[in-house]
């Protein structure tokens, strides 16, 4: 077993767009467990738009600062158990960092089921796939014949929301760029139509996409597209609030849409906020449902997987500007 933990640093909080250069590599010693600790081995971490949010400031976490290893959840097996909660070969969903080897209390984490494709406990099993879950159908609580428009809709969290409308009975619209995009939502996933954000006027799009105004919108982009649907909302709309990628990165957002507050009230819309862990309590129930779609066919899961920790940096710039389709993760080890 190797002695070396390797690490990737966030060298400096960038003041711009963030890059590779903002991160370097470090060696420290294998740390050691202690008392109801346990030895985590690194296997996949998870790669999501919130890490570079981590770095603006305290946000549901703490923020990050320069010298810090870099913040991120992983899919990790435990080597060494000082805790009878878990034992060697367990798997568990961890705050590890960018790092191969990590410890952390045990009552702090939970086993995992072993299964193929292991990955499938990052997406669909995991944070992206609860998220879109508990988003949609808690925040958005959609109804059969509404419809469902989802931005960043080739992401991990967007893929599963239109997958879920439809499964749901609703007429689902999703926004991605580009035209291989386009095509995946409606030739692969089943999204009744899509409109490339990239490709002009996005607001005329979806007037065009939605003659009857927008049901739902479920949220992952913030900013101009954000805009764009709450000017197309259908009386009593409701917006699940997931994310602001467009905002995530780079200089500081414009100041947003006059005359929203007078459109929420003569629409009466309902904006909701969320985070994966306010519906804690439901959690076994939704995964029994995401698994039912999944193992049915109705749900289809689209993973990118890249190889090696040094790829972290470059992984992360990469799914900002809107590279992957679905969940992306590093494989560690």
């Amino acid at each position: 077993m190797s002695e070396d933990n390797h690490q990737i640093v966030l060298a400096e909080i960038p003041q711009g767009k963030l890059a590779p250069e903002h991160f370097k590599s470090a060696v420290a010693a294998r740390p050691t467990p202690g008392d109801g600790e346990v030895l985590l081995k690194v296997l996949y971490v998870s790669l999501d738009a919130a890490n570079r949010a981590w770095m603006q400031g305290a946000t549901y976490r703490s923020a990050l600062t320069a010298g810090d290893v870099m913040a991120g959840g992983s899919l990790a097996e435990v080597v060494e158990s000082r805790s009878p909660a878990l034992a060697p070969g367990d798997l568990v969903f961890a705050d590890t960092g960018w790092q191969t080897w990590a410890v952390a209390p045990a009552r702090r984490l939970a086993k995992l089921p072993r299964m193929e494709p292991l990955t499938h406990l990052l997406s669909v099993y995991g944070v992206a796939g609860l998220t879109a879950y508990f988003g949609l159908l808690e925040c958005g609580k959609p109804r059969p014949g509404e419809t469902v428009v989802v931005s960043a809709a080739a992401g991990a969290v967007g893929s599963i929301v239109g997958q879920i409308a439809k499964i749901k009975g609703c007429r689902t619209v999703g926004i991605a760029g580009g035209a291989a995009k386009w095509a995946l939502l409606t030739d692969e996933l089943g999204f009744d139509a899509a409109v490339d954000y990239k490709a002009g006027d996005t607001r005329r799009a979806l007037r065009a996409a939605c003659p009857d105004g927008i049901d739902v919108y479920f949220d992952n982009v913030g900013g101009d597209i954000f805009e764009a649907c709450l000017f197309n909302m259908a009386n009593h709309g409701r917006i699940a609030c997931c994310g602001a990628v467009s905002q995530y990165d780079g200089a500081a957002p414009r100041a947003g849409p006059r005359g929203v507050p007078g459109l929420i009230v003569t629409k009466r819309l309902v904006l909701t906020g969320f985070i994966v862990s306010d519906f804690d309590d439901k959690r076994q129930a939704a995964l029994a449902d995401l698994k039912s779609w999944v193992e049915s066919g109705q749900l289809r899961v689209r993973e990118d997987v890249l190889e090696g920790l040094e790829s972290l940096p470059g992984a992360l710039v990469g799914l900002l500007a809107g590279e992957n389709i679905g969940k992306r993760m590093v494989k560690v080890a």
